[in-house]
């Protein structure tokens, strides 16, 4: 989380540190699959490593461009995406909630944010610890607190 000099503004972004990993598995993967090309010793293992390497690599592009991937200030929510950033004015903003979800035998929380276009489609936004380098359950009263 980053406080700006503006008040009232917040942004959440994924860890830089885990972004320069899935940099450095990608290049690695991009590697070992170029090792297997060159080679032709083992296709599938090939295939697995242009899949690694793709995978890596777009998380790691994603991690990159989506930054913040969460922006809130007195104007709205704006969440930044692959291509583009989408705001959410307050207004279109109908709610705000932590998920508590049990999978393999641990509690996570994920960050829900319920929106609604100026045409009436409605959007739910979900973030993750990963998406947001901080806790949803400590992030959600910071959102709540900004809205107008």
């Amino acid at each position: 989380m980053s406080d700006h000099a503006g008040a009232g503004v917040r942004e959440w972004s994924p860890a830089a540190g885990l972004v320069a990993v899935a940099w450095l598995l990608a290049v690695a993967a991009a590697g070992w699959c170029a090792a297997l090309w060159w080679t032709g010793s083992d296709p599938a293992g090939g295939l697995l490593a242009a899949v690694a390497s793709l995978g890596a690599g777009l998380a790691a592009l994603f991690g990159t461009r989506a930054r913040p991937r969460l922006r809130v200030d007195p104007d709205g929510v704006t969440v930044g995406g692959l291509l583009r950033s989408q705001h959410h004015p307050w207004p279109f903003v109908t709610d705000v909630r932590v998920l508590r979800v049990r999978r393999l035998g641990r509690e996570t929380s994920l960050l829900e944010v319920d929106t609604v276009a100026a045409d009436g489609t409605e959007r739910l936004l979900v973030f993750g610890r990963l998406d947001l380098a901080a806790d949803p359950e400590d992030v959600a009263p910071q959102l709540r607190a900004l809205r107008p």
